[in-house]
């Protein structure tokens, strides 16, 4: 939905400023959010998943809606995100993998060839009713005034997982250059079209099921895009990403990757908000992303090794730089980091919330 067409003077805009802010509206009260704010940083969320693997937490309604709620209910964020992970839909749609401590998701059967591509494309997710189910349940138990935000993974960093996974011996920093995937694409451009328009269709039927379980508005998350050059994004990725989205229909749209800034313009062509990581300022992405919606952007590694005044001086920056945008929702530059001080957070979500900008 274009951030223009939304009424401004409906109470549901009113009583709520982030969905303020999704309209392009600057709101009197600045609304935050952390990326993966529901995690491994709550002792809840911990005791919640004591004895239950990712898997299993992701597809049990009851347990996605309880730790998707958790951090609304300890820190008065705005927006409450649906508890997934990126892989679900290749689970519910029959692909064989397996999380594994440490190394992440690992797949049965990687992508090696156009064979496998071929094998793949075929399957489908058949019942989309837990990931409905869950979204309900947590919209219902969330305050009027809070959004629900839908989650997946963007086509291009799905079709990554599915190729870079399970290489053994190989470090998460060597598959998140993508080198197996860059050169998949580039010698076979047919099958990746068709893989990445398979990723693209799961990731836009996950969010279409959590908008029908009750999301406002749906973040796709880029984690290895930045790979690429601007050229690459738009020839490979982009195409794909405004596919998922376009399934996305009603709501706003966030896009966010991970180190790529030097797509900000690209990323800002498939989506109402742009979620700006560290890698840039927020005053220097509004210059390029002028009329753009921006959300981002304190840099998650102060929270482990900082002290809370430090963390606020720099919150304080990173607010005052959202004014160069027409509304600004703030958030990390990446997600919360398990060994973060959820203290932190909650004085940080209070701050933020009583903060006023300077006037020069």
């Amino acid at each position: 939905m274009a951030a223009n067409t939304v009424l401004l003077n409906t109470p549901m805009l009113s009583n709520s400023p982030f969905r303020a802010a999704l309209a392009g509206v600057r709101p009197a009260q600045t609304p935050v959010w952390f990326m993966r704010q529901a995690g491994r940083s709550l002792p809840e969320y911990r005791a919640a998943r004591a004895g239950v693997g990712m898997l299993t937490a992701c597809t049990t309604p009851d347990l996605v809606a309880e730790i998707t709620l958790q951090p609304v209910r300890r820190h008065d964020v705005d927006a409450a995100v649906f508890f997934s992970d990126i892989v679900i839909p290749l689970y519910l749609c029959g692909v064989g993998i397996d999380m594994v401590d440490g190394i992440g998701p690992v797949l049965d059967s990687p992508v090696r060839s156009v064979a496998d591509v071929e094998r793949l494309v075929g399957l489908e997710v058949s019942d989309w009713s837990v990931i409905e189910d869950a979204a309900a349940l947590g919209r219902r138990e969330l305050a009027f005034e809070k959004v629900l935000l839908g989650f997946a993974g963007a086509p291009f960093t799905l079709a990554s997982y599915l190729i870079e996974s399970g290489q053994p011996g190989v470090s998460k920093a060597q598959r998140r250059a993508c080198l197996r995937t860059r050169e998949f694409m580039r010698c076979q451009p047919q099958a990746w079209a068709k893989l990445a328009t398979w990723c693209a269709r799961l990731s836009g039927e996950f969010l279409a099921a959590q908008i029908r379980g009750g999301a406002e508005a749906v973040q796709l998350f880029d984690s290895w895009v930045g790979v690429l050059t601007e050229s690459e994004y738009r020839e490979y990725a982009q195409p794909y990403t405004r596919m998922a989205l376009e399934a996305a229909k009603g709501v706003n749209h966030v896009n966010f990757a991970v180190a790529a800034s030097h797509l900000l313009e690209a990323l800002g062509e498939t989506a109402d908000v742009v979620s700006v990581g560290t890698d840039i300022s927020l005053k220097a992405a509004a210059a390029r992303l002028p009329g753009k919606v921006l959300q981002g952007n304190l840099d998650p590694e102060l929270l482990i090794q900082s002290d809370s005044e430090k963390i606020w001086s720099e919150a304080d920056k990173v607010l005052q730089a959202g004014q160069a945008a027409p509304a600004h929702i703030f958030n990390l530059g990446h997600g919360v980091k398990p060994e973060t001080d959820p203290g932190l957070l909650t004085e940080l979500v209070a701050r933020v919330h009583a903060w006023q900008p300077v006037l020069i």
